[in-house]
C-alpha cells in the first residue's frame, strides 16, 4: 500500500528506505542528503562508509570518506558540483570533488575553537554559498555564530551570538541562500529561521516552526524553502500531535504551504527527526534521518545494530 504525504499541489508518494546499500552496509544515521547536477544523489551518513551515492532510482553508485570523515553533520552542493561537506566531530569544512578528493580543509581536524567564543570553529553545522561563491559556515553547536569565507577559504566576517533576540542564536543547525543573496539561518532551539542579508544585518523570521534542522531553497522565481523539524525533543512531549516530526514547504515569506507527514491525533508521523532534506531537478525530495538519536532523547532507545528510517525518498505526484 502506497503511503502518501501532502495536500493539493503538493503530493508525494513516500518510498522508505530508499538508497539500496551493499550487503552488510548500514547508515548508522544518516546527517545530511544533497543533489548534484547530475541528480546523484550523496548521503552523508555516521557510518563506517560516510558518503554514499546513489543514482535517483537509488542504485548504488560509490563511497568514499571512510577514515577521513569524524562524525557528519551538513552537505551542500555547490554549482560545479564540489561537495562541501561539514563535520561537527572535528570542526572541519571539506570541500571533496565528486569522486571524493579533497581540494580545500578549512579549520584543524581535532582542534576546536573554546565553548562560545565565537571564533571559528567549535562544532561547525553547515555550509551555503553566496551568489558570488563565498561560504557561509553555521557554527554550530559549541557556537552561536555565522561565519563568511571568501571561496579560497580566507575569513571574511562573522556575526552572531547567544540568545533569544533577533539576530542572535540557540543552535545554528543549518544555512541556506537564495539568488538574491539573502542567508536563511535555521536557528533549532529558537523555533524559527531567521533571515539575513549578505553582511549579516537581520531583517526577517519565519516562526511557525518546531526545532527546524534540515533547510534546502530551490533557485529561480517563485523559490521555495523545504525545511525538516525534528519535533518533539524530550519525552514528555514525545506524542504532542501538531508540532512534526515533519516536512514544510515555506515560501520566502515564511508562509508555510504544505506540510508533509506531521502527526495528527491517532496517527503517527511518517517521520522520526528529518535531519537533513534535499530537492533533485525533478521536485522529487530526500530526507536523511537521525531517528537514533531523537528515539533515545523521547525515551525509547534504539539498538547499535539496527537502522530504522534513515533515508526516505518522497516522490512528487502529477
Amino acid at each position: 500500500m502506497s503511503i502518501i504525504v501532502g495536500t493539493g499541489e503538493h503530493r508525494y508518494e513516500v518510498i522508505e528506505n530508499w538508497g539500496k546499500l551493499p550487503d552488510g552496509w548500514r547508515y548508522g544515521e544518516v546527517a545530511a542528503v544533497g543533489v548534484d547536477s547530475r541528480d546523484q544523489v550523496y548521503v552523508f551518513s555516521r557510518s563506517a562508509h560516510p558518503m554514499t551515492v546513489f543514482d535517483r532510482d537509488g542504485n548504488f553508485l560509490r563511497s568514499w570518506g571512510e577514515g577521513l570523515f569524524h562524525r557528519p553533520h551538513g552537505v551542500h552542493i555547490g554549482p560545479d558540483d564540489t561537495i562541501y561537506c561539514t563535520d561537527d566531530g572535528d570542526h572541519t569544512v571539506r570541500l571533496m570533488t565528486p569522486e571524493g578528493k579533497m581540494t580545500l580543509e578549512i579549520g584543524v581536524p581535532g582542534d576546536p575553537a573554546p565553548y562560545m567564543s565565537g571564533d571559528p570553529f567549535n562544532r561547525c553545522t553547515h555550509t551555503a554559498l553566496s551568489p558570488g561563491g563565498d561560504i557561509y559556515i553555521a557554527d554550530g553547536y559549541g557556537n552561536a555564530r555565522v561565519h563568511k569565507y571568501d571561496p579560497s577559504g580566507r575569513p571574511l566576517f562573522s556575526w552572531g551570538e547567544p540568545g533569544t533576540d533577533p539576530g542572535k542564536f540557540n543552535i545554528v543547525h543549518n544555512i541556506c541562500t537564495d539568488d538574491d543573496g539573502w542567508v536563511y539561518v535555521a536557528d533549532r532551539e529558537n523555533h524559527r529561521v531567521q533571515v539575513f542579508d549578505g553582511k549579516g544585518a537581520y531583517h526577517a523570521q519565519w516562526n511557525n516552526l518546531h526545532r527546524p534542522c534540515g533547510l534546502c531553497m530551490t533557485r529561480g522565481r517563485n523559490a521555495v524553502a523545504y525545511i525538516g523539524e525534528s519535533g518533539p525533543g524530550m519525552a514528555v512531549n514525545a506524542r504532542s500531535p501538531g508540532i512534526g516530526p515533519r516536512v514544510s514547504i515555506v515560501g520566502l515569506d515564511g508562509t508555510p504551504i504544505a506540510r508533509l507527514g506531521d502527526a495528527t491525533m491517532g496517527q503517527a508521523s511518517q517521520f522520526t527527526a528529518p535531519h537533513g532534506v534535499a530537492v533533485d531537478s525533478r521536485g522529487d525530495i530526500y530526507v536523511g534521518e537521525v531517528a537514533r538519536t531523537a528515539m533515545k532523547n523521547r525515551g525509547t532507545p534504539i539498538p547499535d545494530d539496527q537502522d530504522i528510517r534513515c533515508l526516505q525518498k518522497l516522490v512528487k505526484l502529477p
